[in-house]
């Protein structure tokens, strides 16, 4: 190899390991540019109306916080009341599964005694953990006030400053690639917009009737705690697979309190809901927008969360999706197709 490509290799590795070592710091800028992305098609329509820019970034921003700030007055408090009695209803769920448990010891044949009392076992391992230490650490460890304040204000302050020009970052990225290859780097761009965009889009619609059918449905069946769960499980339908299967174990376990029947009542409910969501939410909203398989998806969603944490597994799908349209673009369309 020539000096000048040994060199090219040292300078990507150092660029590699620095990027490691800020990865934080980047998928904080890549959720700015997320919400640029859709807030941007936003701006655009505001200029239709007000057509200093500036200015229609302003009221959108001013909007989106007032919205923000709505939300969390109106529906984080009494979310957060009913969370408390949910770790409760919990426990009390634990307690009542490990009574039946015993009480069956005396009922069924003796072949059965040896998975009952392995089953009994779980109950009282999950009986000696402190559920209410076990979520006051995780909310200790997420509701870090000055790193998430800081995070938080990171994030705005970027997405306000590429929301006002974002031409400018645009060309300043491009020129990060050969003049050659500027032109087919701006399509693949363009490409990751219209990907972005569809699938936020998509995705919001997707967890507002997620959350309104299993509000509806929980009330219906009488399962306490209605609107705390089926919030839940509208805010974990953002992370696909994953989400569907964590929502359903809250409300399951209060419903357990209440009778048998419920919690397999609930377990229908919330399978009848994800079949309406896989089968004619997303294929309505988000098929055209988004083409990625349901393997692809979760795959990415446990390298993406190994590798960054909790942030990755947020940010799964829309680096899934960015990293899709790079790969078609250079990949398939470059090299691939001509071969």
């Amino acid at each position: 190899m020539k000096f000048t490509q040994w060199m090219s290799l040292v300078i990507l590795g150092i660029c590699l390991y620095i990027s490691w070592q800020i990865r934080s710091v980047l998928l904080l800028a890549l959720a700015a540019v997320t919400f640029v992305v859709v807030l941007n098609r936003a701006v655009i329509l505001l200029q239709k109306r007000i057509p200093d820019r500036r200015v229609a970034v302003l009221i959108l921003v001013v909007s989106v916080l007032l919205i923000a700030s709505g939300f969390g007055f109106i529906i984080v408090p009494p979310f957060f009341n009913q969370l408390q009695d949910l770790i409760r209803l919990t426990s009390q769920a634990i307690n009542q599964a490990q009574s039946w448990a015993i009480n069956l010891g005396d009922t069924i044949p003796g072949f059965a005694i040896d998975d009952l009392q392995s089953l009994e076992a779980i109950l009282n391992r999950l009986q000696t953990l402190n559920l209410e230490m076990i979520f006051g650490r995780f909310f200790t460890w997420f509701s870090n006030t000055l790193t998430v304040a800081l995070n938080l204000l990171l994030v705005t302050v970027l997405i306000i400053m590429m929301l006002l020009n974002p031409k400018a970052y645009r060309g300043l990225f491009l020129k990060l690639f050969p003049s050659s290859r500027r032109q087919q780097v701006s399509y693949v761009l363009n490409d990751c917009e219209e990907a972005i965009s569809g699938w936020f889009v998509g995705i919001l619609f997707n967890m507002t009737i997620i959350a309104t059918m299993s509000m509806i449905g929980l009330w219906i069946l009488g399962i306490p705690l209605a609107f705390a769960n089926g919030l839940l499980a509208g805010l974990l339908a953002f992370i696909p697979n994953l989400g569907p299967f964590l929502s359903v174990l809250p409300p399951t376990a209060i419903a357990l309190l209440e009778a048998p029947w419920k919690a397999i009542a609930v377990i229908v409910l919330y399978v009848m809901i994800q079949q309406i969501e896989s089968n004619i939410l997303t294929p309505m909203v988000m098929k055209k927008q988004v083409s990625l398989l349901p393997a692809v998806t979760l795959l990415s969603q446990v390298v993406f969360a190994v590798l960054f944490g909790f942030l990755g597994l947020l940010l799964a799908l829309p680096l899934t999706l960015i990293i899709q349209q790079w790969i078609n673009e250079f990949l398939v369309k470059g090299f691939l197709d001509q071969h």
